[in-house]
C-alpha cells in the first residue's frame, strides 16, 4: 500500500445546548418559581494514536469530523444532556497542526496517547440561576456557547530508531533486507522504494532494534526534487543515521561527492539532521577485491575528514552486516542508559529543590 504521510482535515466541535426559561407549575404549588434547567456541554473532538496504524490513508475519504451538539436544558431544573466526543484514531507518530496559524499543537508518539483539538461549546444557563430576592420570576438565561472549528494538517514521521539514508540504488533496501524480515522491493533501476520500509533488527533475544529505509535522495530533494522531499521528515526522529553509498559507484560517480550533496540536502531541510550520530557504510564491496576496498574506503574517509565509525560491508553478500547491527544495538543501549541516567539526575535535582 502507499504511504500517505500528510492529511488535511476539518474538526467540529460541538455547541453547548441552550439554558432553559421555565416555571414550576403544579397544583397547590402558586409560587413554584424558576425552574428552567442548564444546557449540555457540547461534544469535543479528540485524536488517540494507534500503534497499528502505520499511514493517513483514510483520510482521502473522510475529511470533516463533527461532535455532537448538547441538548437544551429543560424544566423541572433538569440539565441537557451532554454531547458525545468524536474520537480519532491516527498512527503513532503523527504530528498535528493548525492550518491557520500554522503552529504545532501536538505530537502523539506514544500508543494511546490522546490530544484534545476542538473544545466542545459550554451550555448555557438556565432561569433558575437568576432568581434573586428583587427578581422572582427572571426570564432570561443563556445560550451555549459555540464548539472550537479548526483546520488541522496531520504528518507522519515515522518511529525508528535508525534511518538508512544514501542515493538511489545505494543498497538500503538490499540491506535492510539482509539484517531483518523486512521485504522491500529491490530492483537494478532506481527509485525502486517508493514509500518507507520499516525493518526490526534483533541481534539477540529481548534486544533489537527498528530500522527505516527511506528512499532515495538525489541532489535537490530538500527543495522537491525526486521523492526525497516527501520522506526526509521521517529521519528527524530517528537516533542513529547509517549512511549508504557505493564504495565504487556503478554509474562512474564519485563517493565522496556523493556523500557531501546528501549532507547539503540534510543541511537544507533541517540543518539539526547534520547533529545526529551518523556512520558510514561503504556498500557493494563484493564487487572489487577485499584489499582493493580496503584501500578504497581509506581513501574516501581521508577525502571527508570523517571521524565517526564506518564500515566496508556487502548487503547482498551479507559481509560485515552482522558486525554493523551489533554495533548499532551497542550504540543504542549506551544512549538509552546515558538519557536514563540524565533523567534520574533530573528528578533528584528537581526533588532537592522541593
Amino acid at each position: 500500500m502507499k504511504l500517505v504521510d500528510e492529511a488535511e482535515i476539518t474538526v467540529i466541535a460541538g455547541n453547548g445546548g441552550n439554558g432553559c426559561v421555565g416555571f414550576r407549575r403544579e397544583k397547590f404549588i402558586p409560587l413554584g418559581g424558576p425552574d428552567g434547567g442548564d444546557g449540555g456541554d457540547g461534544g469535543s473532538v479528540w485524536l488517540v494514536a494507534d500503534e497499528n496504524l502505520n499511514t493517513l490513508v483514510d483520510f482521502r475519504h473522510q475529511k470533516q469530523f463533527r461532535a455532537q451538539r448538547g441538548e437544551n436544558g429543560m424544566g423541572r431544573q433538569m440539565y441537557g444532556k451532554g454531547g458525545e466526543d468524536v474520537v480519532i484514531t491516527v498512527p503513532t507518530g503523527t504530528v498535528v497542526h493548525n492550518v491557520d496559524t500554522d503552529e504545532a499543537i501536538g505530537d502523539l508518539t506514544r500508543h494511546g496517547e490522546r490530544l484534545l483539538v476542538a473544545q466542545g461549546g459550554k451550555g448555557g444557563l438556565g432561569n433558575m440561576h437568576f432568581k434573586s430576592s428583587t427578581n422572582r420570576t427572571p426570564r432570561q438565561s443563556t445560550p451555549g456557547t459555540a464548539g472550537e472549528e479548526r483546520t488541522l494538517r496531520l504528518e507522519l514521521k515515522l518511529l525508528a530508531d535508525v534511518g538508512l539514508l544514501g542515493f538511489p540504488n545505494a543498497g538500503k533496501s538490499t540491506l535492510i533486507r539482509a539484517v531483518s524480515a523486512a521485504t522491500p522491493k529491490v530492483a537494478d533501476y532506481p527509485f525502486t522504494t517508493l514509500y518507507p520500509n520499516l525493518g526490526v533488527v534483533s541481534v539477540e533475544p529481548a534486544r533489537s532494534f527498528v530500522i527505516a529505509d527511506i528512499p532515495g535522495l538525489i541532489e535537490g530533494a530538500a527543495d522537491g526534487a525526486g521523492l526525497g522531499a516527501l520522506f526526509l521528515r521521517h529521519i528527524q526522529r530517528t537516533r542513529l543515521l547509517l549512511h549508504l553509498v557505493e564504495i565504487e559507484p556503478l554509474d562512474g560517480g564519485d563517493a565522496v561527492e556523493q556523500i557531501r550533496t546528501i549532507e547539503r540536502e540534510l543541511e537544507k531541510f533541517d540543518a539539526g539532521l547534520l547533529d545526529k550520530p551518523r556512520w558510514l557504510l561503504l556498500n557493494k564491496a563484493d564487487l572489487i577485491p577485499a584489499a582493493d576496498a580496503r584501500e578504497l574506503g581509506e581513501r574516501i574517509v581521508s577525502e571527508l575528514g570523517w571521524s565517526a565509525p564506518w564500515f566496508i560491508i556487502s548487503g547482498l553478500a551479507h559481509e560485515g552486516t552482522r558486525e554493523v547491527m551489533l554495533k548499532v544495538q551497542a550504540h543504542l543501549d549506551e544512549m538509552g542508559r546515558a538519557e536514563r541516567e540524565a533523567g534520574e539526575a533530573g528528578d533528584a535535582d528537581a526533588s532537592d529543590a522541593n
